[in-house]
């Protein structure tokens, strides 16, 4: 899975279109295996991230939950601190 491609769901304020967006190219990227296709090829990519973008817009649109909204700044703290502690690097 892309590593790059972070949890969109249950956020307070919640995923914005640019996110959604963002992780559908990723995901495409990683598919195809190609960060910038040849024109032959652009079409059809930039088609498959607006299908993707869209789907999980819905998706995400669909999904309840009775937790309470994760905050983006805590999240990324403890990404953070998961980072430095199996790379060995330090948080500043």
């Amino acid at each position: 899975m892309c590593r790059s491609v972070k949890t969109l769901f249950n956020f307070d304020p919640p995923a914005t279109s640019e996110e959604v967006h963002a992780a559908a190219l990723q995901y495409v990227r990683k598919i195809s295996g190609s960060t910038h296709p040849s024109q032959a090829n652009q079409e059809a990519f930039d088609a498959a991230v607006a299908a993707i973008a869209a789907a999980t817009q819905e998706l995400l649109d669909g999904l309840v939950t009775t937790a309470p909204p994760k905050n983006r700044e805590v999240e990324a703290a403890k990404a953070k601190a998961r980072a430095a502690e199996r790379f060995g690097t330090e948080t500043s």
